[in-house]
């Protein structure tokens, strides 16, 4: 379905495009809130611009695609964000005992640390073997500085355009092509360096 096709039914009130609409553009969303205010507050942003989407999409005048609309929301929701945080003490900073519940099961972006598995025919031994890689593959997304990140998950996963990216980020489309050179020679190298020795 386009685009196009999916902004009618959204205009028509469907409650399944709205569903869809959240699927297909929640991680894009994530990762230029992640780019501008970091992990501790990308889903706060997240949430804060579905609300802004939901109340504007009647007026929504498609000079930009969808797309470029709801990350232009989410990047100017995340930017307000980030000067609100510079005028904030957290308790996060605050020496002092704190913590919440049962955080170890948690990691840092509030995702279960092990979640459940699904079902493979595959043999114990190739399970194994890409759980490990996966498992290399996150330390090494991790380690990225968070413009690295988020600059490869906008270009590799949500396929936007260099300038597009460099747009969003308010950084120049030099800067985009460096993050995203060294975030991709860090994640080859760990491809590599399992390929040949099996471990991270």
């Amino acid at each position: 379905m386009s685009d196009q096709q999916l902004l009618r039914r959204l205009l028509a009130g469907e409650d399944a495009a709205y569903r869809e609409l959240v699927q297909r553009y929640q991680g894009a969303m994530r990762a230029v809130a992640f780019a501008i205010v970091g992990s501790r507050h990308a889903e706060e942003v997240v949430q804060d611009a579905w609300l802004a989407v939901v109340r504007s999409l009647a007026g929504f005048e498609q000079r930009a695609s969808l797309k470029t609309w709801l990350l232009s929301i989410t990047a100017n929701l995340a930017r307000t964000r980030l000067k609100h945080n510079r005028r904030e003490v957290l308790l996060d900073d605050l020496p002092g005992p704190h913590g919440s519940v049962d955080e170890a099961r948690f990691d840092a972006g509030d995702h279960w640390r092990q979640p459940p598995t699904a079902w493979h025919d595959d043999s114990p031994e190739a399970l194994l073997a890409e759980d490990e890689l996966r498992q290399c593959l996150e330390r090494t997304l991790v380690s990225l500085s968070e413009l690295q990140s988020s600059v490869l998950l906008l270009r590799e996963r949500q396929m936007l355009e260099l300038d597009e990216i460099a747009g969003l980020l308010e950084i120049s489309q030099a800067n985009v092509r460096v993050l995203l050179h060294r975030a991709r020679l860090k994640v080859f190298a760990t491809l590599e360096h399992f390929e040949e020795t099996g471990q991270c």
